[in-house]
C-alpha cells in the first residue's frame, strides 16, 4: 500500500533512511564552512593575501552553482544513486588535493574540485521530491535540513578547534573520512528513486527553458536566492569581522560563527512541523521578512553605535532562522512547478542560488577593512534581504491575481 503523502509510479522499494539523506547533504554543508575559522592562518602559511585565501569560498561557491546546472539533469536521466556515488568518490580525490597543496593556486584548484560534493545538496533535495507531493516534500525538506543545519552550527567550532590543536589541515583531514563514510554508507543504503525521463541527455538540458519559462519557478528561486544572499554574505565577510574587527581566535570565532545555524535549526523545525499546515507560500514571506528583520536591526546598533561582537552574531540567528523557513519553502515549490523535472529544478535552482551566493560572499571580502567595521556587510546583507521580500510578494500578487481570472471564468 502506498504511503498517503508518497507520489504513484516511482521506484520508492529501496529508499534511502533519512539519515542517509541528512548525511548527503550534511557534508556539503561542512565542506563549505568548517575551514572559515582558518582562513586567517592559512593566508599566512601560504603567504597571500586574505581577499585571495578567501576566493576558497566563493570559488566552492561558483564551481559548485555550475555543476549544479549539470548534476540536476544527468540524474533524471541516469539516476540519482550513480550520480551521488562518482560525486563522492571524486570529492575524496579533491581534499586529498587541498591537503597536499604546495601553493596557492594549486590548493584553490583542489577547493574547486571539491565542489562536486554539491551532488549532495542537489540529489538529497531531488530524492525527496522524487517521494512525496509539494508540502509534504517541503515539510520532509525541512526535516533533513533540520538535521543538516546542525552540522554548520557545529563545523566552524570544530575547525576553529583542530586549527589551534593542529593546524588548518585538521578540518579537511576530518573531511575527507566523513566523505568516506558518507561513500560507504550510500553504496549500502542508497537505493534508486527517480523514474528514468526517457529522454537523451541533449534532450534532458533542453528542458531548461520549460523552467526558465515559469513565473512560479523565478518567483521561488528569487526568494531562496536573495534570502541566501545574506547568509553567503556573512560567509564570506563573517570570519573578516570577527578575527580583524573584534580581535577573536579561531577557537572563539568558531563558536560564534554558529549562530545563524540555530535559527536555521528552527526555521526548519517549523517548516517540518506547520509546512502541511499553512503551506510553502506563507512561510517564504514569513521567513523573507524575518531574515531582513536580523540584518536590518543589527545594522541599525551599528549605525546607532552599540554595535558589539554579541550583538553582531546575535542577530544573525534571526537570518539563520528566515533562511531556515525560505530555503526548505521555497525549493520544494521550484521542484513542484514540473515534477517530473525535479532533478533539473533542485540543480537550476541550487546553482542560481550559488552564483548569487558567490558573488555576495566576495563582495562582502573586498568591501570589509578594519575601519569600516561590520556596517557595510550588514548593508549587503539587508539589501540582499529585501530583495527576497519583494520576490515572494511579487509571486503571491500574480497567483492571486490568476486566481482571481480563474474565478471569474470557471475555470
Amino acid at each position: 500500500m502506498t504511503p498517503p503523502d508518497r507520489l504513484d509510479g516511482v521506484n520508492t522499494s529501496t529508499p534511502p533512511h533519512i539519515a542517509t539523506l541528512i548525511l548527503m547533504a550534511g557534508l556539503s554543508a561542512m565542506v563549505m564552512n568548517i575551514f572559515l575559522p582558518s582562513l586567517p592562518g592559512m593566508t599566512t602559511y601560504f603567504n597571500t593575501e586574505y581577499w585571495l585565501m578567501q576566493m576558497s569560498v566563493t570559488i566552492y561557491l561558483a564551481t559548485s552553482a555550475v555543476l549544479q546546472l549539470f548534476i540536476g539533469p544527468i540524474s533524471d536521466k541516469f539516476g540519482r544513486r550513480p550520480v551521488f556515488l562518482w560525486g563522492n568518490a571524486l570529492f575524496l580525490v579533491a581534499t586529498l588535493g587541498c591537503i597536499f597543496a604546495p601553493t596557492t593556486a594549486i590548493f584553490l584548484f583542489f577547493r574547486m574540485m571539491q565542489a562536486v560534493m554539491a551532488v549532495g545538496m542537489v540529489l538529497s533535495r531531488a530524492i525527496v521530491r522524487d517521494m512525496y507531493t509539494q508540502d509534504k516534500a517541503a515539510s520532509m525538506i525541512g526535516y533533513v535540513t533540520m538535521g543538516m543545519a546542525v552540522v554548520p552550527m557545529i563545523a566552524p567550532a570544530i575547525g576553529g578547534g583542530l586549527d589551534e590543536f593542529f593546524d588548518w589541515r585538521a578540518s579537511f583531514w576530518l573531511l575527507f573520512a566523513l566523505g568516506l563514510v558518507n561513500l560507504i554508507v550510500c553504496w549500502f543504503d542508497l537505493g534508486e528513486t527517480a523514474k528514468s525521463s526517457g529522454l537523451t541527455l541533449a534532450q534532458q538540458f533542453r528542458e531548461y527553458p520549460e523552467l526558465l519559462k515559469a513565473p512560479r519557478f523565478w518567483g521561488y528561486a528569487g526568494a531562496a536566492t536573495f534570502a541566501s544572499g545574506a547568509f553567503f554574505s556573512y560567509l564570506g565577510g563573517g570570519p573578516f569581522v570577527g578575527s580583524e574587527v573584534f580581535g577573536m581566535t579561531p577557537a572563539t570565532l568558531g563558536l560564534y560563527f554558529g549562530a545563524p545555524a540555530v535559527g536555521y535549526f528552527a526555521g526548519n523545525f517549523l517548516t517540518g512541523r506547520y509546512a502541511r499546515q499553512f503551506g510553502v507560500n506563507k512561510l517564504v514571506l514569513w521567513g523573507s521578512l524575518i531574515n531582513a528583520a536580523g540584518a536590518g536591526i543589527s545594522l541599525l546598533f551599528f549605525l546607532a553605535g552599540f554595535g558589539t561582537a554579541m550583538s553582531f552574531f546575535a542577530f544573525m540567528t534571526l537570518v539563520g532562522l528566515g533562511n531556515g523557513l525560505v530555503i526548505p519553502n521555497a525549493t520544494a515549490g521550484m521542484l513542484s512547478v514540473r515534477p517530473k523535472l525535479a532533478g533539473t529544478a533542485s540543480g537550476l535552482g541550487g546553482a542560481i542560488m550559488l552564483a548569487c551566493g558567490a558573488a555576495m560572499g566576495q563582495l562582502a571580502g573586498f568591501i570589509l577593512t578594519k575601519e569600516t567595521g561590520a556596517s557595510p556587510l550588514l548593508w549587503l546583507m539587508f539589501t540582499t534581504s529585501v530583495f527576497a521580500v519583494v520576490a515572494v510578494v511579487l509571486t503571491l500578487i500574480r497567483e492571486k491575481n490568476i486566481a482571481a481570472r480563474q474565478n471569474l471564468t470557471g475555470h
